[in-house]
């Protein structure tokens, strides 16, 4: 994770980057591959900011103080598959240079809605957008925070459609309350640790 001079931090580096996954466009806004922007912007929104262009970086993108904590928080606005090609770059910008300091959001087809965890670094589980991001990074030890989607009624086959589709009324209100829950999790991963926060939440019961 070497930073290049055009995009060098030239401030203090943030305690921590989250980006949340998801694929650019109102058309995919609400589906279950855009659960991990839903947790930037209301990390956001908590703090009295939004996220909005970047001038240097392929994202949509804010900055905020949690009790003088420096957290930059970002949405690529690449395609899912290539979220790589942003989070790099973002990285560099953020002084982001141990992988344990990025947290990446995003839909976990393994798990039912509801079911959320928290993971440092590991396998990639099929999901485009960790593997874009690896190899731009170059590491995978990174931390995940996972929101379950439910698979695909179907089989895997069915996967993309599932994905890029808005989930049920139920499920709706099951990820809802996992997108607040993540946001927690992402507060308590800069205050406490990566791994305080997978005893809290990965221990929970299914719902």
């Amino acid at each position: 994770m070497g930073r290049s001079r055009a995009t060098a931090r030239t401030g203090a580096p943030s305690d921590l980057l989250v980006v949340g996954l998801g694929n650019p466009g109102q058309q995919y806004a609400g589906t279950r591959h855009n659960v991990g922007v839903e947790v930037v912007e209301l990390l956001a929104a908590r703090h009295g900011e939004r996220l909005r262009p970047s001038k240097d970086a392929r994202a949509l993108v804010a900055e905020i103080r949690p009790d003088g904590h420096r957290v930059a928080l970002a949405f690529p606005s690449t395609y899912m598959n290539d979220s790589g090609e942003a989070v790099a770059p973002l990285c560099r910008r953020f002084g982001i240079d141990d992988p344990m300091h990025l947290v990446v959001v995003h839909d976990e087809l393994d798990f039912p809605p509801g079911r959320l965890k928290v993971k440092i670094g590991g396998g990639l589980a099929g999901h485009n957008g960790l593997r874009s991001i690896t190899a731009h990074l170059h590491t995978q030890d990174y931390v995940r925070i996972r929101i379950g989607v439910g698979k695909p009624p179907g089989g895997s086959e069915r996967g993309v459609d599932h994905v890029l589709a808005a989930p049920s009324k139920r499920d709706r209100e099951l990820i809802g309350v996992c997108v607040v829950e993540a946001a927690d999790a992402v507060e308590m991963i800069l205050t406490d640790g990566a791994e305080a926060a997978m005893g809290r939440y990965n221990t929970r019961q299914e719902p």
